[in-house]
């Protein structure tokens, strides 16, 4: 590399105490920059404008096949390249301010098989302890019967009051909870879960301090911290024999899912999740075509004949 790069490594090395991995990752995105002015035929560095930075971004994507993530590391190396050229007053501009890699594809929010959702809300533990498994019942029924995220499930209080950032109504049916942005909705409450509850309500007072306010407390009588009842959440699916790691948002995910693939109601389901855009909800539908694709190729006999020639 030419001795303005490496003096950039070695501002990074000494002056910044990058780390040894992200001076490799450093280096590389370095040597390409380098590689590019040579292919350029001599293009200068330190006169490169932004068209011709556009054009690198541009042969970067589509000559060497890399993905947004890595594109966005060797764009923020160059950028500060330039800031450290700029700082030295060797440039006149960043040729990279303003260019961002292509955004990554959101990867699809992962669901449990409605059946695999079911076991693991009825799979009950002979040996164990009477309260508890009643809470992580209740968890479980809650999560995936009412599609709360674990803040929202860890707000709830056994009754309203002015300090309650969300309660359950057993008469009603119902739980109101506090959602992102601080925006209240109530969830109707199923009748397996209007049942956990209920089963868990009668044992909490073996648990629960006198003055306790919340719904699902611990052993030693205060409320469960979203860490503890990933932790429950993830104990109790290992024993149900889940087919993966199960953490409260896939049980969120796996409540939108099915619902969306028994009612066809994007609306509804945008209303019970507490989603300020329906653009949030929609990725449902995604799951949902997935769902419908493995009922084809499982079932339709043209299907079936192209798997075989395949």
């Amino acid at each position: 590399m030419p001795a303005l790069l490496q003096d950039y490594l070695r501002h990074a090395r000494v002056e910044r105490g990058l780390a040894p991995r992200s001076l490799v990752i450093y280096t590389q995105a370095l040597r390409r920059l380098h590689a590019f002015s040579l292919e350029g035929k001599g293009l200068d560095l330190l006169r490169l404008r932004p068209n011709q930075a556009r054009g690198l971004l541009m042969r970067m994507h589509g000559e060497q096949d890399l993905g947004p993530r890595s594109m966005a590391l060797q764009l923020s190396v160059w950028r500060g390249l330039y800031r450290y050229l700029g700082g030295l007053r060797l440039v006149d501009l960043n040729p990279f301010d303003g260019l961002r890699a292509p955004k990554a594809a959101k990867p699809l929010p992962k669901a449990l098989a409605v059946d695999d959702a079911v076991q693991l809300a009825e799979h009950a533990d002979p040996d164990a302890e009477p309260a508890g498994e009643a809470l992580d019942r209740c968890i479980v029924e809650l999560l995936y019967g009412c599609g709360l995220r674990v803040s929202e499930l860890e707000g709830l209080d056994v009754a309203a009051s002015g300090t309650a950032r969300g309660w359950v109504d057993v008469q009603a049916g119902e739980v109101h909870v506090l959602g992102k942005g601080s925006k209240r909705r109530s969830v109707p409450v199923g009748r397996a879960a209007l049942q956990a509850l209920q089963a868990w309500l009668a044992l909490r007072g073996q648990s629960a301090r006198p003055d306790e306010p919340a719904l699902l407390v611990g052993a030693r009588g205060g409320r469960l911290g979203a860490s503890q009842i990933r932790a429950r959440l993830k104990a109790r699916a290992l024993a149900a024999g889940s087919p993966s790691h199960v953490h409260p948002h896939m049980l969120r995910h796996s409540f939108a899912s099915h619902l969306l693939q028994s009612s066809g109601d994007l609306r509804a389901v945008q209303e019970l999740l507490g989603h300020a855009n329906i653009t949030t909800t929609q990725v449902y539908t995604q799951l949902d075509y997935q769902h419908l694709a493995k009922i084809y190729d499982a079932a339709h006999p043209r299907a079936k004949l192209t798997s075989k020639k395949k």
